[in-house]
């Protein structure tokens, strides 16, 4: 205790004022005297106590953060008694378990991260393997016809990657908390054009029946950088679905709650399975031949949410996947 040096300038100051008060108690009156020394040991003596009492709480909160210095598992409660070093104590536990939970969600993070990256790799791979293979043909096909085709097939693959890179990079940003997403107003017409326009020629080739439904005038609030990205990545996975001579129905509804659009295909829609999984990273579905990687509609969702908004997918009662979006107001 005498390490401290309050206490040492505490110990000083009573020590010259009790013996002030014994020498004037014995000047006065020897009762006085012996009375002013009893004063001073009793006071002295509860005072040792109490300081000691306290430093030995200190030491235990002291102990309690040595043990999560060295991440023991161990954490010591409290007593419930009030006071200002129970105070400390209870505020110094919450601090403690609070970063034991942060501790233990970076390492699933540190797992996640590591899946994320095999799963990327894995991804990355299966198309650089196939324009390898396709190289290697390339280079041993004297046919002209076979020679154009094998070099379409690389632009398509080349663009996948492309595609795949530029997404990866955009979770990235939004993950890291890069992003930040300007609000305003944006007529939903508008948004559903611009959303529509990279896909029109590739639904001309397919013959994909595109219907557009929405009244003049809806406004919602958000991102009209991002937001045509969202809706892109949901057109996407319908416009996959929907295959040759499909159908294609996008529907906007406006209430005093929310605004919302519905992206509708005639496609074979989901299994029971897959519809909790849907907006999960990297989950590609049960269909093997899904030629998806599982980013674009975790992108969308991620998109959308951050901006307040809210997106479901169901099977749609006359067949076909059917996508809900909620922008509330």
């Amino acid at each position: 205790m005498l390490r401290n040096k309050e206490i040492r300038r505490f110990t000083l100051l009573y020590t010259i004022i009790s013996a002030a008060a014994i020498t004037i108690g014995f000047t006065l009156h020897t009762a006085a005297g012996l009375l002013a020394t009893g004063c001073a040991v009793a006071f002295g003596t509860a005072f040792l106590l109490f300081t000691k009492a306290r430093y030995k709480s200190i030491a235990r909160i002291s102990n309690q953060v040595d043990q999560v210095l060295h991440n023991a598992d161990h954490l010591f409660i409290a007593d419930a008694e009030e006071g200002e070093l129970s105070i400390l104590h209870s505020e110094i536990t919450k601090m403690t378990q609070r970063i034991r939970d942060q501790n233990r969600e970076l390492i699933k993070e540190k797992g996640h991260l590591a899946d994320s990256l095999a799963d990327i790799a894995h991804q990355l791979r299966t198309p650089l393997t196939s324009v390898n293979l396709i190289m290697t043909l390339l280079a041993n096909s004297p046919a002209e016809g076979e020679r154009k085709a094998f070099i379409r097939e690389t632009e398509e693959l080349l663009m996948q990657m492309d595609w795949l890179i530029t997404s990866l990079l955009k979770l990235s940003r939004l993950d890291a908390g890069i992003v930040v997403f300007q609000s305003g107003p944006i007529a939903v017409n508008d948004l559903l054009r611009t959303a529509v326009r990279p896909f029109l020629i590739q639904m001309e080739l397919r013959n994909v029946d595109l219907r557009i439904d929405c009244p003049s005038g809806v406004v919602i609030q958000g991102d009209s950088a991002w937001l045509p990205e969202a809706i892109q990545n949901i057109l996407k996975n319908c416009l996959e679905s929907a295959g040759e001579n499909g159908k294609i129905e996008l529907i906007c509804t406006d209430n005093p709650l929310y605004t919302e659009l519905t992206v509708h295909d005639n496609g074979p829609g989901f299994s029971k399975e897959e519809i909790p999984r849907l907006f999960d990273r990297y989950y590609r579905g049960s269909n093997p031949n899904h030629a998806g990687y599982g980013i674009g509609l975790a992108l969308c969702k991620l998109i959308i949410t951050r901006q307040g908004g809210s997106i479901t997918a169901h099977n749609h009662p006359q067949g076909g996947a059917l996508f809900r979006l909620r922008f509330p107001k």
